[in-house]
């Protein structure tokens, strides 16, 4: 028998049992990382709903938003509107500002939202757009005091 052949054998059998020292190393790794929290207490979701948000809000200062009304077909002239939560602006029946008789204004025209940054305006891909001070709200579009909102015939300032 020849020598080189023996040792090349050799080699390769201690190459064989280290790969599969190593292989069989890290499948126990990954078992022991994947089993590691399985005891423990399961961890809360991190989805609220829309009342455990308000609360969250509120809890974080996150301000209720008026809004004057200049001119409107459905609200009075001259009313105030507070915004506490995220609120969507429209002619459907399940808007929580609802312009049932402003024919300009979609089923669901806009949302209006008091984060802690600010109030934000948002189209909600109505037939007319949403403006604010005559400019189209592209995309979500954070509100100061005096700007005016304009959803359909309906104009509202953000007063704060």
């Amino acid at each position: 028998m020849n020598i080189e052949a023996l040792a090349t054998d050799e080699t390769l059998l201690i190459l064989k049992i280290v790969f599969l020292v190593l292989l069989y190393g890290f499948i126990i790794l990954v078992v022991r990382t994947a089993t590691k929290d399985i005891g423990s207490a399961p961890q809360e979701s991190i989805v609220l709903g829309a009342a455990e948000a308000a609360a969250l809000r509120a809890e974080l200062g996150a301000r209720a938003a008026r809004f004057l009304v200049i001119t409107s077909p459905e609200l009075r002239q001259g009313s105030t509107l507070e915004v506490a939560v995220p609120t969507v602006v429209g002619r459907d029946s399940g808007c929580a500002i609802r312009l049932s008789r402003d024919e300009f204004a979609s089923a669901r025209h806009a949302r209006l939202e008091p984060r802690l940054d600010g109030v934000w305006v948002e189209d909600l891909g109505s037939t007319n757009g949403t403006y604010v001070n005559s400019a189209k709200v592209e995309t979500a579009r954070l509100l100061r005091a005096g700007d005016v909102v304009r959803i359909g015939e309906t104009e509202l300032e953000l007063k704060r």
